[in-house]
């Protein structure tokens, strides 16, 4: 199969984009977390014993409920990106071992919410081995904005604990900065 390009200006990702920059940042973990289930699952059912992507997704939960500092779920998040490294000739479970390094970093920062998005279309696109990969995007594109609309009505049923950094509602969404910012240097 072609190599899939997609970019988080990508036309077809912008009311995703759109919705991630609207968003909470606990919000944005509680939906990366969500999501990470159907990548987990289409990784292990391809690499039957590496467990570093599943390992990355609890260090993710607990960093967000301030169980472990930020050094214990990079390590961990790093491990997910050597465990795609480690499957380069299967392109599905590649992006999906990447796509849960992105759930670690969304508890970062917003701004990784989007290659939880972008590593997972090429995943689902990847294991549907299909012609026809705009429907694929089509379809789970669908699916991500949904599990995020789910969230934005949902989060507030969510209870604690929370890592304090999550707590912070003043703070402004990363993944709109970074299109401001982007849309600036544009424009010059």
């Amino acid at each position: 199969m072609k190599k899939l390009v997609l970019t988080r200006e990508s036309p077809c990702l912008q009311p995703v984009r759109r919705l991630v920059e609207e968003q909470k940042h606990r919000t944005l973990v509680m939906w990366a977390v969500d999501c990470a289930g159907r990548l987990l699952a289409l990784f292990e059912n391809r690499v039957l014993t590496d467990r570093r992507p599943r390992e990355a997704v609890e260090a993710a939960k607990r960093w967000a409920r301030g169980e472990i500092k930020m050094p214990a779920a990079q390590k961990a998040a790093l491990a997910a990106h050597k465990a795609a490294t480690d499957v380069l000739e299967d392109p599905a479970a590649c992006a999906a071992a990447r796509a849960t390094g992105h759930v670690v970093g969304t508890v970062h920062v917003e701004t990784h919410a989007m290659g939880v998005v972008i590593y997972g279309l090429k995943a689902f696109v990847y294991d549907a081995n299909e012609e026809n990969a705009g429907e694929v995007i089509e379809r789970e594109c669908g699916w991500f904005y949904g599990r995020l609309l789910h969230w934005q009505s949902n989060i507030g049923l969510v209870k604690g604990p929370w890592a304090p950094f999550l707590l912070r509602d003043d703070v402004v969404n990363k993944e709109k900065l970074l299109r401001q910012k982007m849309e600036r240097e544009r424009i010059k």
